[in-house]
C-alpha cells in the first residue's frame, strides 16, 4: 500500500497535520524538499502526493525549495502519480501576477496591479493609478513586504532608499488600495475545492496574515492607515452562516488550474464591493478559532487525503483519470 507524502520546506506548519492522519491511523511519508535531486528515469514510490510548498520557503533560507518542487511534481505527473497541488498550483503559490490573471480568467474581480520591475518603473506606475497604492512582492507570503503609500512622494523616498524591500523574484506589485470599511479581510478554506468555513482576520496590527499557530507577528506592517475600527477579542474568527462571494468561480479556478486545497482573500470597500487579493495553496489553519468555532480543517484535510489514498489504490483510477 502506498503512502500519503507531503511536499514542504517548514515542519513546524506541516505538524497539525502530521497529528491529524496519525490519529487518522494513515500511513505518510514526510518529504522535506530544500536541497537534493531527481533522477527523472526512476520510478517514483507508491501513495498520493500533496504539495505544501509555501512561496515565502525563501524567508526560512530555503531559497530554491519552491525550484526543486517544482521539479519533483513534474517527474511525479509526468508519472502518472496522484498529484494534489501539483505543478500548476505551485505556479500560482509563487506568483501573484499568476493569481491574478487566473482570478481575471475565472471572472473574480481583483484590485487594479501593476507588476514593475526596476525603481522608475515603479514610480511610474503609481502614477497611472489614482488614490492610494499598497505594493507588495510578487512572490511573498504572510503578508510580507506589503506597504501602503498615500502619496508619490513617500512611495519615491521608500523606493529609492536604503529600506527598500525588494522581492525575491525582482518584481514589485503596484495595487490599487482598498480602502475596508472595518479593518478585516476574510479568508476562505477550500479543501477537496469543497468549501469548508470563512475566517475574518483582524488587520489593525498589519498584514502578515499567516493562521498558523506558529505565525507570530513580530512589528505591525504599513498596510494599515491608523483608522478606528471595532474592538476586536480575536485576531482570527470562523464566521457562521455565511456565503462568501465567488465560490462557484473559485472552485472553477481550482479546477482549471489543478488545485485541491487553498486560501482564498478577499476584501470588501465601503460600497460592498468585493475583491480576491491572494490565493493560498499552502494554507494553515488557526487551532484557537477552530476550537471555538468546533470544527478543524486539518481533521478534514486528513480525512479527503485518506479518501484520495484509498481511491488511488484502485484497479480503475488510472481509467477513470485518462
Amino acid at each position: 500500500m502506498g503512502k500519503i507524502h507531503i511536499l514542504h520546506e517548514n515542519a513546524e506548519w506541516t505538524a497539525p497535520l502530521v497529528t491529524a492522519l496519525e490519529a487518522r491511523g494513515l500511513p505518510y511519508r514526510d518529504w522535506f524538499l530544500d536541497q537534493g535531486s531527481v533522477d527523472l528515469t526512476a520510478e517514483p514510490p507508491e501513495g498520493i502526493f500533496y504539495s505544501r510548498m509555501s512561496a515565502s520557503s525563501h524567508t526560512r533560507g530555503h531559497r530554491y525549495a519552491p525550484e526543486l518542487t517544482g521539479a519533483v511534481l513534474k517527474w511525479l505527473e509526468q508519472s502518472g502519480r496522484t498529484v494534489l497541488n501539483g505543478s500548476q498550483a505551485l505556479a500560482l503559490e509563487i506568483s501573484k501576477v499568476a493569481q491574478y490573471t487566473a482570478l481575471a480568467n475565472a471572472g473574480v474581480p481583483v484590485p487594479r496591479t501593476i507588476a514593475a520591475v526596476g525603481s522608475q518603473a515603479l514610480i511610474d506606475a503609481r502614477d497611472t493609478i489614482d488614490g492610494p497604492v499598497i505594493t507588495k512582492h510578487n512572490r511573498a507570503g504572510k503578508g510580507l513586504g506589503v506597504r501602503l503609500f498615500r502619496n508619490r512622494n513617500a512611495l519615491k523616498d521608500y523606493v529609492f532608499g536604503d529600506n527598500f524591500d525588494a522581492s525575491v523574484d525582482g518584481i514589485t506589485l503596484v495595487q490599487q488600495y482598498i480602502q475596508a470599511p472595518e479593518p478585516c479581510i476574510v479568508r476562505v478554506e477550500m479543501i477537496g475545492r469543497e468549501f469548508v468555513y470563512a475566517v475574518r482576520v483582524d488587520t489593525s496590527e498589519g498584514f502578515e496574515l499567516c493562521p498558523a499557530d506558529v505565525c507570530e507577528i513580530e512589528a505591525p506592517t504599513c498596510m494599515i492607515d491608523g483608522s478606528e475600527g471595532p474592538e476586536r477579542t480575536e485576531k482570527f474568527e470562523i464566521l457562521q452562516d455565511i456565503e462568501p462571494p465567488f465560490i462557484t468561480r473559485m472552485q472553477r479556478l481550482m479546477r482549471d488550474n489543478d488545485i485541491h486545497v487553498a486560501g482564498f482573500e478577499y476584501i470588501t470597500d465601503d460600497a460592498g464591493r468585493a475583491y480576491v487579493y491572494d490565493i493560498n495553496t499552502n494554507t494553515n489553519y488557526n487551532s484557537a478559532a477552530e476550537n471555538r468555532a468546533g470544527i478543524s480543517a486539518m481533521d478534514r484535510l486528513a480525512a479527503y487525503l485518506g479518501q484520495e489514498l484509498a481511491a488511488s489504490q484502485e484497479p480503475d483510477r488510472a481509467q477513470r483519470q485518462a
